[in-house]
């Protein structure tokens, strides 16, 4: 019940109730952008090339941007331009001096970094909707009614435009509305393909009976255990003490509390996925190419690494950690975070400040970045595996044998998997229970400065990951 009232009181504030319902308003306005297809296209020819390319970076990007590649709508590009320049900026930071200085001046900084990623974003779809067009043109479906110079400035001018309004209103949600508005577009874009996907489980249980009962209870009980596994570890972190000594200034005493400096176990979020999933799914559309299939051995070395084969998972796994060192070498700096602790008279307890202090947290960091890698490999592994299964029968030399030894067709699904939607992956519901988690937390947080109770108020408030796109 006291979840129920908690839903209640959010809509008997008013500044509350204004914030979801614009955000609410906002979201079916980027669903009903998702159905104007692109000028110039035929849909059904379209629709039979990106069937047989899903499973690649097509599926992939097609997540983000809520189906929208699928329809091929003005949509298309999503909020991928803007995620893309967001990481590029970031990375900037770190080797551009004028960046670094903007970034550490506040709110004027923050408001210049943002408005250069919007100029970015715009410069980016320009690229993308310029290399879809020709692309398509390119291709001898017939996915293309009027090839052409004309084609080609309408697909620019639609796909950019539609980019930049999917931009505008991921800040105006952010802004006015409730929630992280990036995150919440790509949220929805995801969670509007989960009725079709429990759909296609009770039609491949309960009509065509494909399934039986074993594999439904498999997959409901994944579902459940992943998704507590990602609200316990994207809760978790490690608290390391700090103690500020006491410090007269002028007539006032100052310092002299104990407080702790908070190191997020997964602080990469899902970009190591991406970065490591994008990477991966490139090289795949080299296929394509006629080049590459009249090389015998361009060939079966990307097939080696496609998707579901043990290279790729392998490469995937490796990728992930490689980019959750990477990001978080990038956020977080142990140098200048024991600078400025040094600067204000804190201390860790035990611990020399200066250079101590820093290479303290830099193992504490690399510690729980590990952690946080494995356990963003577990999360995409297990769904994937089960979804399209791992290739081990392909392996050289053992590969008859283990092809020979799953007979069951209850334990074949681990070589084969079980055909679930893509949206059914770990990355995928790590987006979703992350944003989720975000949103709950900021719609608790208006609820307790207003004098109401949370969602859950004997376990206090829920923690979200603060990790946004």
């Amino acid at each position: 019940m006291k979840l129920f009232e908690a839903f209640a009181n959010m809509f008997r504030v008013p500044d509350l109730r204004k914030r979801l319902l614009f955000a609410l308003g906002l979201l079916a306005v980027y669903r009903l952008g998702g159905h104007i297809p692109t000028p110039g296209i035929n849909l059904q020819q379209w629709a039979t090339f990106f069937n047989s390319q899903a499973g690649g970076m097509f599926g992939f990007f097609d997540m983000f941007a809520g189906g929208n590649i699928r329809r091929l709508t003005i949509f298309a590009l999503g909020i991928m331009p803007y995620i893309t320049a967001s990481i590029i900026l970031q990375l900037l930071t770190v080797v551009v001096p004028t960046l670094e200085k903007l970034q550490k001046e506040g709110e004027l900084g923050r408001r210049k970094i943002t408005q250069w990623t919007r100029y970015l974003t715009i410069a980016l779809s320009v690229i993308q909707s310029f290399g879809i067009a020709k692309g398509l043109e390119g291709m001898q479906q017939g996915i293309v009614i009027n090839p052409g110079f004309g084609f080609i400035v309408l697909t620019i001018l639609s796909l950019t435009t539609g980019s930049a309004f999917i931009m505008w209103l991921g800040e105006q949600i952010s802004e006015r509305g409730i929630g992280n508005g990036m995150s919440l577009i790509i949220f929805t874009g995801i969670v509007v393909g989960l009725p079709n996907a429990i759909k296609s489980i009770y039609y491949n249980v309960f009509i065509t009976h494909e399934w039986n009962a074993l594999k439904l209870i498999m997959i409901v009980a994944m579902m459940i255990a992943v998704v507590a596994f990602i609200v316990l570890v994207e809760r978790g972190e490690r608290r390391i003490p700090v103690q500020y000594a006491k410090r007269v200034v002028g007539r006032r005493v100052m310092g002299g509390q104990s407080t702790h400096m908070p190191l997020k176990v997964n602080a990469g979020g899902v970009i190591p996925v991406i970065f490591a999933s994008s990477i991966l799914a490139f090289p795949q559309q080299l296929l394509l190419m006629q080049f590459v299939k009249n090389s015998t051995w361009l060939t079966n070395t990307l097939k080696a690494i496609a998707h579901s084969e043990p290279l790729y998972y392998v490469l995937f796994v490796s990728g992930i950690i490689f980019f959750c060192f990477f990001y978080v070498s990038i956020i977080f700096n142990p140098n200048e975070a024991a600078d400025n602790m040094r600067k204000y008279g804190g201390f860790i307890p035990g611990i020399r400040p200066g250079r101590n202090t820093a290479d303290y947290m830099n193992e504490i960091l690399t510690k729980i970045t590990v952690v946080g890698g494995i356990y963003l490999s577990i999360l995409c592994l297990i769904p994937d595996i089960m979804i399209s299964g791992i290739k081990l029968q392909h392996l050289p030399l053992i590969g008859q044998a283990i092809d020979t030894g799953f007979t069951n067709a209850n334990m074949r699904f681990l070589l084969d998997g079980l055909g679930v939607q893509f949206y059914f992956g770990g990355t995928s519901l790590l987006i979703v229970v992350g944003v989720a988690m975000d949103t709950i937390n900021q719609i608790e947080a208006q609820l307790i400065m207003r004098h109401y109770e949370g969602f859950t108020p004997r376990s206090g408030r829920i923690r979200g990951r603060r990790q946004s796109f």
